[in-house]
């Protein structure tokens, strides 16, 4: 959990002629000339105890040790405070002063070109990252059960003030979502472990604590007071200055940032899980608020109850799903599969290229073979949906949504295409492709003639599937006889999702 601060952390309380004072629920801040003198209060928390005088004094070094790694020459020192006896009475952090016109959140707020300075900040985290500590505790923060567990203690934190500061039923939408997220997604975060993106990071990045200078950026006021804090993905840690971000009114600018993150640290992820991260921000800020109305700060209601909202936006995103794309040959399914990951920026696993990866043949190598024939034996065919399924479980536990193209005749393989979204916590659509047979023959007539399509399907085989094909009454019937923009339109509606946003927050995988 992050500390709880202030609204106006560092900005003036007392004000002279050349000093002014700053409080925060833990620290008083003396800003003196070019310096600032901070004072630790003598409180002890849940989170933390500052009770005596030998804990403030190695909390002040730990947080100068601790912000050094960003910002070496804004940190200068722990100062001694001594009493009349000559004695050490209390410690200072003392810091060089940072100028309040260039911090971050104040050049967002007021609509500066912040574009480069971003860029340069997202390098430097990128840089602090690589170099940050890793090991067998800090990693043990990153697995699916610490994340679980994380925001089950948040959801304990926050149940107090559901009905009365936040809204019942949009958090437990956020429950329901997150539950369903982490289910079926241990293999997506044992490999973020096993990639050692699992670090000591900063734990607290926000807008309010980072300047834009003219030599780079300085980032200030990581989480000294509790390790555990600060350990997490990678992507966890920028995820909540991109989530700050978008709550002061800049998603676009998120989204740059994040993508040069991904630029610079050579990241590879699925969007699902930058959505995840920036909704589970979203929900500690969302918590720090609610303590703060408990404090009697009113004002926290609804800073509570927008970024509750942030967060289940960025949940619905997080939504993980299969759609079975099927129908005869010649129906359009491969052309609505493909038009349909264009829109979503889903992925597409197609029956007749695993088929033919199956045999060891080239994809638009022809074969020749008939109905039930060859590599279209009624055996080859199981193997080929056993195929299909594996390598579609493969993405759905690392949060890739896909589409599988395929003729989807057989109960049997849409029984075992159910069973694989219940394991792995993933949405199921059945999106069956219809058209009249004479339409899907002149189709097939004009694929053979270009001959480099993976499917060998002519219009005899075409003729004999139609005779034993079964009924699919899960199935939503999605016409393709007019243009592949109506269909996708279609099957868009029938599955109730939303289109990618090339731009979104979270950008591409």
């Amino acid at each position: 959990m992050n500390a709880p601060r202030s609204t106006d952390a560092w900005g003036p309380v007392i004000d002279g002629s050349s000093a002014s004072v700053a409080e925060t629920h833990i620290s008083w801040l003396f800003l003196i000339g070019d310096r600032v003198y901070k004072l630790k209060k003598p409180v002890k928390l849940d989170f933390l105890d500052f009770s005596t005088r030998e804990a403030r004094e190695a909390a002040c070094r730990r947080e100068v040790e601790l912000n050094r790694r960003l910002a070496p020459d804004v940190y200068l020192g722990v100062a001694d405070v001594r009493g009349a006896d000559g004695m050490p009475c209390d410690h200072f952090v003392v810091m060089r002063r940072m100028p309040d016109a260039r911090r971050l959140s104040t050049l967002v707020q007021e609509g500066a070109d912040v574009r480069e300075a971003v860029r340069a900040l997202a390098r430097l985290l990128a840089g602090f990252h690589a170099d940050a500590e890793s090991s067998a505790e800090i990693s043990a923060a990153g697995t699916v059960e610490a994340t679980r567990a994380r925001w089950e203690s948040s959801f304990v934190t926050m149940a107090p003030f559901l009905g009365s500061v936040l809204d019942a039923e949009l958090a437990a939408r956020i429950e329901d979502r997150v539950r369903r997220y982490l289910a079926g997604r241990g293999a997506l975060f044992a490999e973020r472990v096993a990639g050692h993106k699992i670090r000591d990071g900063h734990g607290d990045l926000l807008a309010d604590d980072i300047f834009c200078l003219d030599d780079g950026p300085r980032v200030l006021d990581c989480i000294e007071f509790d390790d555990r804090l600060r350990y997490g993905d990678v992507l966890s840690d920028v995820a909540f200055l991109a989530m700050d971000l978008e709550r002061l009114g800049a998603p676009g600018l998120a989204a740059s940032f994040l993508g040069w993150y991904r630029e610079f640290a050579d990241e590879r992820y699925p969007a699902s899980l930058a959505e995840h991260y920036i909704a589970y921000r979203a929900h500690v800020r969302c918590k720090v608020a609610c303590m703060r109305v408990a404090q009697g700060d009113e004002s926290g209601a609804d800073d509570a109850g927008a970024l509750l909202r942030l967060a289940a936006d960025h949940l619905e995103r997080t939504r993980v799903a299969a759609a079975l794309v099927g129908g005869l040959p010649g129906a359009g399914k491969s052309t609505l599969a493909a038009a349909l990951a264009d829109r979503l920026g889903w992925s597409v696993i197609r029956s007749d290229e695993v088929r033919k990866d199956l045999a060891g043949l080239d994809h638009t190598e022809r074969t020749g073979a008939g109905y039930e024939e060859g590599i279209y034996s009624p055996a080859s065919t199981q193997r080929t949906y056993r195929e299909l399924l594996r390598r579609a479980r493969v993405l759905l536990e690392r949060g890739e949504s896909v589409l599988l193209d395929a003729s989807w005749s057989s109960t049997g393989a849409r029984d075992d295409a159910a069973r694989m979204a219940r394991e792995t916590s993933a949405e199921l659509h059945e999106l069956r492709c219809v058209v009249h047979p004479d339409i899907a023959a002149k189709r097939l007539e004009a694929r053979a003639a270009i001959g480099r399509d993976a499917s060998d399907a002519n219009p005899a085989v075409a003729q004999r599937m139609r005779l034993g094909a079964g009924p699919w009454e899960s199935a939503i019937p999605i016409d393709t006889t007019a243009s592949p923009a109506e269909a996708v339109a279609a099957a868009i509606t029938a599955m109730g999702v939303e289109p990618s946003d090339p731009d979104g927050i979270a950008g591409p995988a």
